[in-house]
């Protein structure tokens, strides 16, 4: 079984509706401590699962989206959940389109943060190979110097906030094989450009202005496929808009989830 963090959960009793966060790479359900926190507050439901060899939850060597969200539906029956509210992040965000082609009954919303619905580009794989070969020789040091630059807004890279602080030590946890065989699950995703005209739940797009790696251009072609969704873009926010923002972004997601009908 996946490991989490979670607030609000009984298993004694049926939980209608949960908010479902999903990490981005090569993060933990960590990234998610602020959210939660204001989750706990607002006594909302929330489980925040890690993927496979990361924090606790099983390793595999070989793994897909699929595989992913067949094992968080698991996770799903046996806290008796029935329908939640994926918010994803980027990695998040491909495992979120995954899970709605995969369990779309289980779908209440969707907040879909600093993602896109394209699969990568010969370009783009031949990246995540170098990567690959280079975390497996320099373990999570090298994944840190390879990202670090590009993830956060520049004004929070060249500050050294607590969110790059905090970044640097969930990556630090993770063996270089386990951060391998995840940017591998990424590598392999399908395209979910076609699922966008299929999403019938209220979507909420969010992204940082300063996303170097999914640009906000990105999220204002989702939107435009996805009818009645909205968009907002956080300033002052790279590629991890939910860390260096953690107000604005909370606000957000309780804003969605007032509009949808879906807080307590």
């Amino acid at each position: 079984m996946l490991s989490y963090r979670g607030i609000h959960l009984d298993t004694e009793v049926h939980t209608d509706h949960t908010v479902l966060l999903l990490h981005a790479f090569p993060l933990s359900s960590e990234m998610w401590d602020t959210q939660l926190s204001m989750f706990e507050k607002q006594g909302i439901p929330a489980l925040a699962p890690d993927v496979f060899g990361v924090e606790g939850s099983p390793e595999k060597k070989s793994w897909t989206f699929t595989d992913y969200v067949v094992e968080t539906d698991l996770l799903l029956s046996s806290l008796d959940i029935g329908r939640v509210t994926v918010v994803g992040l980027s990695m998040g965000g491909y495992q979120a389109f995954e899970l709605w082609r995969t369990f779309p009954e289980k779908v209440a919303s969707l907040v879909l943060c600093d993602t896109k619905a394209e699969h990568d580009n010969e370009g783009a794989l031949a990246g995540r190979r170098d990567f690959i070969r280079a975390v497996k020789t320099g373990g999570a040091q090298e994944a840190i110097e390879r990202m670090l630059p590009n993830v956060f807004a520049s004004d929070t890279y060249l500050s050294g906030t607590d969110a790059v602080e905090s970044f640097k030590k969930i990556v630090n946890k993770q063996p270089g094989e386990v951060i391998a065989a995840t940017m591998q699950a990424i590598a392999s995703r399908v395209d979910s450009c076609d699922s966008l005209e299929t999403i019938n739940c209220p979507v909420t797009f969010i992204t940082g202005k300063e996303d170097k790696l999914t640009p906000p251009t990105l999220a204002e072609a989702m939107q435009r496929n996805v009818p009645g969704s909205v968009l907002h873009i956080i300033p002052k926010a790279g590629h991890i808009s939910n860390m260096e923002q953690p107000d604005v972004f909370n606000d957000l997601l309780l804003d969605h989830l007032e509009k949808a009908g879906l807080t307590p």
